[in-house]
């Protein structure tokens, strides 16, 4: 007679649970994680592709010593952070990652557009093939980003009506931290990159 309680009692509670959003709850919290790993792969992409970038430039515009070291210092900021899984409940450790990304943005615009200046440096393969895969993974963290606002929208909308919320507070669920499009964007401002007519390179020190 004890058993059939038992299921009672559990059908009772997963019919409860159901109908306070807890599923909605579940499915929500993993379409974010999703979506912030997928974030995380394109970010460390372009950050694995700075080095080599930065040791291009080097080849053709060594003297370029303020810009190269504005973007390998962005790079060690973004290094520095640990982008873990959790960092999305975490609104100020996600305020100071996304600071960082933009700043890395923004280094890594102007590092090609000082490249427009040497047209030696743009006929060069292998910073054409990097310039290439920067501007896609550009294009892919773009798109990773709308995918992760759309999630987090929906996950703390789910989470934040009754009676949802309810059930979020019993189970600890808060609303995760979402990207401020107009504060990275005030904080990156990169530069327009357009490689149409070369320019001529810059005269060597002490030739006239």
């Amino acid at each position: 007679m004890r058993f059939p309680k038992f299921l009672a009692v559990l059908a009772a509670s997963v019919l409860l649970l159901s109908g306070c959003g807890y599923n909605d709850i579940q499915i929500g919290d993993e379409q974010v994680g999703a979506a912030w790993s997928e974030v995380l792969n394109q970010y460390k992409r372009r950050a694995d592709l700075v080095p080599n970038l930065v040791e291009v430039v080097k080849g053709y515009a060594a003297h370029e010593k303020d810009v190269l070291t504005r973007v390998t210092e962005a790079r060690a900021r973004v290094a520095g952070i640990q982008a873990s899984p959790e960092l999305v409940n975490d609104p100020q450790a996600f305020a100071r990652f996304q600071q960082a990304q933009a700043e890395m943005g923004g280094a890594l615009s102007r590092l090609l557009v000082v490249a427009e200046n040497y047209p030696q440096l743009k006929a060069d393969a292998n910073f054409r093939d990097l310039q290439a895969q920067i501007e896609g993974t550009e294009n892919r963290i773009a798109v990773a980003r709308q995918r992760y606002i759309k999630a987090v929208q929906v996950y703390n909308t789910t989470v934040r009506v009754f009676p949802n919320n309810l059930t979020a507070m019993l189970f600890g669920y808060k609303p995760k931290a979402n990207f401020a499009v107009a504060d990275e964007k005030a904080i990156a401002e990169p530069p327009a990159v357009r490689f149409d007519a070369p320019r001529a390179a810059p005269a060597a020190p002490g030739r006239n």
